[in-house]
């Protein structure tokens, strides 16, 4: 039986936060101030209605994530091998979310899908009146080794820190629809995926996989399916599950339609929706629908 879980948020590595900032503030999106890992990243997040998040990820110390991957921080050392393999722009990992990480990190062992030891951390968190609280998280990590640029944890939050307010953002997103990641053949990572969404009832069709997580959708495409159902331009070649792109909930399309104008930013329109490309995701393409 499917247990589905729901999306927490998604690691989108950048080049620096203060890019990022300008390209996700250029779109219509509030972005929260800097919060720094204590392991040499940094993070920028864009907290949705929904109760999900996109969290920019930028190094701010190299020798601090040196340090932190060479003590076995699995987090930082898949950061540090999708700079190296993609570049310092993309989607890397996938975090659900996760009432119990001992636990899934013990199935995800019995699985074979471990991608490594349980990270647990903690961090300040800086309330918009100027006031700290501390947040602290456990993260459970799967993964496939044929899949070097992509990962996948479950995040516990393990105090009662409040979660940020959702900001209304002037695009009118509302929450994330679906996560588009492609791959060769879609099937050999059908396994990998049921574990990880919690779902045993994908659909297949022409061109891949479909699972429904609790709160969102992961499409997993061929090449072929790219470019029927996204008009992605140069699809990808190579093997491994490897980020495309990001569909997000509006209120209302005509009013991220004169967000974007306003702000000079080119789009197309494909299949109802509105498509463009920010500068600091790299290969990815984000779409808006009603």
């Amino acid at each position: 039986m499917s247990h589905p879980r729901a999306l927490d948020h998604l690691v989108l590595p950048v080049r620096s936060l203060e890019a990022a900032r300008a390209d996700y503030e250029r779109l219509g999106f509030l972005v929260a101030p800097e919060a720094r890992h204590p392991f040499g990243t940094s993070n920028a997040c864009v907290f949705l209605a929904d109760g999900t998040y996109l969290e920019p990820l930028a190094v701010y110390s190299r020798e601090m994530a040196l340090e932190a991957e060479r003590a076995g921080n699995v987090f930082v050392a898949r950061d540090q091998a999708f700079r190296f393999r993609v570049g310092e722009a993309g989607l890397s990992a996938i975090g659900m979310k996760s009432a119990n990480a001992a636990e899934d990190d013990a199935a995800y062992r019995r699985q074979g899908l471990s991608g490594g030891p349980i990270l647990s951390f903690a961090r300040k968190v800086k309330q918009k009146d100027g006031s700290e609280t501390e947040a602290a998280f456990h993260l459970a990590f799967a993964a496939d080794l044929r899949s070097p640029d992509f990962f996948a944890f479950n995040c516990e939050r393990v105090n009662a820190a409040p979660f940020p307010p959702a900001p209304d953002h002037a695009n009118g997103v509302t929450g994330l629809k679906a996560v588009v990641l492609s791959e060769e053949n879609p099937s050999d990572f059908q396994y990998f995926l049921e574990a990880v969404l919690g779902q045993r009832d994908g659909r297949a069709h022409s061109f891949g996989l479909t699972f429904e997580a609790a709160n969102m959708v992961v499409e997993v495409l061929t090449p072929a399916g790219l470019v029927a159902l996204h008009d992605v331009i140069n699809p990808r070649s190579g093997r491994g599950l490897l980020g495309e792109g990001l569909i997000f909930r509006v209120r209302n399309l005509a009013e991220t339609e004169k967000c974007l104008k306003d702000r000079q930013v080119s789009f197309v329109r494909n299949n109802g929706r509105l498509v463009t490309r920010p500068a600091e995701a790299g290969r990815l393409f984000f779409a808006f629908e009603e």
